[in-house]
């Protein structure tokens, strides 16, 4: 596809009052600073040169097509040409410096014209030469601020949201932000208030500086503009707090996370087509969004603090989908679907608008957040839909509505397969993998990261799992190894799916690690330290917090798929594309492959502890990591075969 052409660069008020500075005698830094810094610092003299090169060429181009050759040869004139020469003192000046206050005025008079020879009691000479040259400097800036104010009027334009970024800032910046695909003005501030103050970091090219001036730029402009970047993106996500996250998008009836869609009164399910008589109902619910709120709440075992467990945010997932899609593509409420509508549904995940697709991390409070990120597979599809239907059936068990239309649905077919066997690593790349993190610069970010993966990794978690334990869920064991010597690890204990808790084996390295990482800002060094209760075993230790705070599940998933991908491109080839694809829950896969099938003088790991580690309530799930286990069954059956 051909690169649109680069749009020609707009002024605006804020290029004539910098050129106006300039033309009297402003400092040049100050003007620079106070005008022109979304252009760059001022210590970086070429784009300062090259901009008030750029900005004279277009005031001049300007005049010459109102046909004022002279006005543009006057701006671009440089005023400092007619300095004036240096102030002389006046005679009483010159008596007090030399001490002759007691003289008569003729001795101070003698002195002074033998200090400065040409100058009279006149003031001719010199000093007339210099109030000459004043008034002549004097006459040029005078009629430049008249021409810029008359070409200001002409030609100064306001920024809109449709304006490409390449009108308003720097080219090179600019080119930047395009190829991040912030195209306009618009996308730029919907991007910052979709992703908050750290919106940059998904910009290659474009640092915390560069975001600061584009932000001053924007806020100066605002106005004029019509779009605001709001309060919640000119801030840390540390100072922010969960309200004020809340409080960025506001209720509607559009696309919307559930906790702030609007159902209108005529949809709301009241009255819908297929509810049961209301006193044979089992549920307090008025309509069909409390019955989904009753159902999710029936799914929430084992749920602390009001927070939503795994199943529940699975659960929420697909009913969002549904009730939106039913509301504002079918224009029904949810009571009142019949089988064709749980079909339409089907077919509608399986080739959904873009309007409804993004990436998977933006958060519920962004305004970039849309419920799904493109097609289903058949597998998520077929899982989806199994949650429609449990979510119908409750309703039918508890007298909310007459029949459910996802139990007639046809399933997409279920591939027969290994599990993972197309989303697991080699132990060569994972090796490579673990050899980079290694190798990662000493900060807090890629320290944090290979904590995440290196534990993900070892102990087969799921990411939700991960992301929640902490501190006081690990216990010190000692326990009598293989050849009798006394060994030292970790056990952990997590929650997971159906509330069922279990404990997972832990390396005492992994655990030494975060240690360190705890004494390094401060905390007991002692992970189960009484002090410690409360922090997670991913927590994001940045200088400054009171306490560190949790790396929520979307950020530790977004980190990963960055670093894969920067791996990837070093990689290239099939390693390359296989690394690309990769994300978290691939690192539980290939857990369970590796321990299963055991490293080159290392025996596999029984089959019981791998599916403990994973949480499988059947070992029949836990069974299909044996990859192996084909070839196995090839090589008997190739002894039966023989003759």
């Amino acid at each position: 596809m051909r690169k649109p052409p680069t749009p020609p660069r707009k002024l605006d008020s804020s290029h004539f009052a910098f050129m106006r500075a300039l033309a009297q005698g402003v400092n040049e830094r100050a003007s620079w600073d106070r005008y022109l810094r979304v252009e760059g610092e001022h210590t970086d003299l070429r784009t300062v040169r090259r901009t008030i090169a750029w900005i004279q060429d277009a005031f001049a181009a300007a005049a010459e097509r109102q046909n004022k050759p002279g006005t543009a040869r006057l701006l671009r004139l440089d005023p400092e040409r007619f300095s004036a020469a240096p102030a002389q003192p006046t005679l009483a000046e010159f008596a007090l410096a030399q001490g002759m206050e007691e003289f008569s005025e003729d001795e101070q008079l003698q002195a002074y014209e033998e200090a400065y020879p040409r100058t009279g009691k006149a003031g001719g000479g010199r000093a007339g030469q210099g109030a000459s040259s004043l008034t002549r400097r004097g006459r040029i800036i005078a009629r430049q601020l008249e021409a810029l104010q008359w070409l200001q009027n002409l030609v100064a334009q306001d920024p809109r949201p449709g304006d490409r970024v390449g009108a308003w800032l720097n080219p090179r910046l600019a080119g930047r932000l395009e190829r991040a695909k912030l195209n306009t003005l618009f996308d730029l501030v919907e991007r910052m208030n979709g992703v908050g103050a750290r919106w940059w970091v998904q910009v290659p090219g474009v640092g915390e500086r560069k975001a600061s001036r584009i932000l001053e730029w924007l806020q100066t402009h605002e106005t004029v503009l019509g779009l605001r970047v709001s309060a919640h993106a000119a801030q840390r996500r540390s100072e922010l707090t969960f309200d004020s996250l809340t409080e960025v998008l506001p209720a509607a009836m559009a696309l919307r996370p559930l906790e702030k869609f609007v159902v209108p009164a005529e949809l709301d399910g009241s009255a819908g087509r297929f509810r049961a008589p209301p006193d044979k109902c089992l549920l307090v619910a008025a309509d069909d969004y409390a019955a989904i709120g009753a159902w999710l709440t029936s799914k929430g075992r084992g749920a602390k603090d009001g927070e939503l467990t795994a199943t529940q945010r699975a659960y929420r997932r697909e009913a969002e989908r549904l009730l939106l899609w039913v509301v504002l593509e079918r224009n029904k409420a949810l009571s009142s679907l019949a089988l064709e509508d749980a079909e339409a549904f089907r077919d509608f995940l399986q080739n959904p608008p873009v309007s409804w697709c993004g990436p998977r991390h933006r958060q519920r409070w962004s305004p970039l957040w849309r419920p799904l990120e493109g097609p289903l597979a058949p597998a998520a599809l077929r899982h989806a839909l199994n949650i429609l239907r449990s979510l119908f059936g409750f309703l039918a068990s508890q007298g909310y509505v007459t029949g459910n239309p996802f139990a007639a649905l046809a399933m997409p077919v279920q591939p027969l397969r290994p599990l993972g066997s197309n989303r697991t690593l080699t132990f060569a790349q994972w090796d490579h993998l673990d050899a980079v993190l290694e190798r990662q610069v000493d900060a807090e970010a890629a320290r944090r990261l290979r904590r995440g993966m290196r534990w993900l990794y070892a102990t087969g978690l799921r990411l939700a799992e991960i992301t929640h334990v902490k501190c006081e869920d690990l216990e010190r064991v000692a326990y009598r190894d293989v050849d009798g010597s006394t060994a030292i690890d970790w056990m952990l204990t997590v929650l997971g799916k159906g509330a069922r808790v279990r404990q997972v084996p832990v390396p005492h390295e992994l655990v030494d690690e975060l240690a360190d990482e705890l004494g390094r800002f401060g905390w007991e060094q002692a992970v189960t330290a009484p002090s410690n209760r409360g922090i997670h075993v991913m927590a994001r230790f940045e200088a400054g917090l009171e306490r560190p705070s949790a790396w929520s599940a979307s950020g530790l998933y977004q980190a990963m798929k960055s670093f894969l991908a920067q791996v990837a491109d070093g990689v290239g080839g099939e390693d390359g594309e296989r690394l690309r694809k990769a994300s978290s829950h691939w690192l539980r896969h290939t857990h369970a492959s590796h321990a299963l099938q055991g490293r080159g003088g290392q025996r596999p790991v029984p089959i019981q502890v791998v599916q403990n580690n994973l949480g499988h309530a059947s070992i029949g799930t836990t069974s299909l990591y044996l990859t192996t286990e084909r070839d196995e069954r090839l090589r008997a059956m190739r002894g039966f075969w023989k003759r």
